[in-house]
């Protein structure tokens, strides 16, 4: 059974920085496309930013140039730094795990070959 154990959220500052980690269980990690999602109350979920196993990033164009994600495989961690925060950040975070394939590369299209959620890691930013 995968597992996906999200931490690393906190009450920030506008202008600070942020890392989250997400540990993976119960699966073969290095095979499959990871990714941060977010998601505010009554909003959807959108994807942040997205790995493959080759380490191929992708990011929304809210947070290019802010967000940077990573990922340990010998650690079956997968990371998410994030710098200049905004209120618009505010959020709850939260890892994923999908099949790899070529929607891996598309933040719009990542949703769909999503297989595992963690249980969310909250973001909030304040002024």
């Amino acid at each position: 059974q995968v597992q996906l154990v999200e931490s690393g959220g906190d009450s920030v500052q506008a202008g600070g920085s942020l890392s989250l980690s997400c540990v993976a269980s119960g699966m073969m990690y290095h095979h499959y496309c990871m990714a941060w999602f977010r998601q505010a109350p009554g909003k959807e979920r959108e994807a942040v930013a997205t790995i493959d196993r080759n380490e191929r990033q992708t990011y929304a164009d809210s947070v290019k140039g802010r967000f940077t994600i990573s990922r340990d495989n010998a650690k079956n961690t997968l990371y998410l730094q994030m710098e200049s925060l905004t209120l618009e950040d505010s959020d709850m975070y939260y890892c994923a795990a999908g099949w790899d394939s070529a929607s891996c590369y598309s933040i719009g299209r990542v949703q769909s070959v999503v297989h595992s959620w963690g249980q969310g890691t909250q973001v909030t930013v304040s002024s």
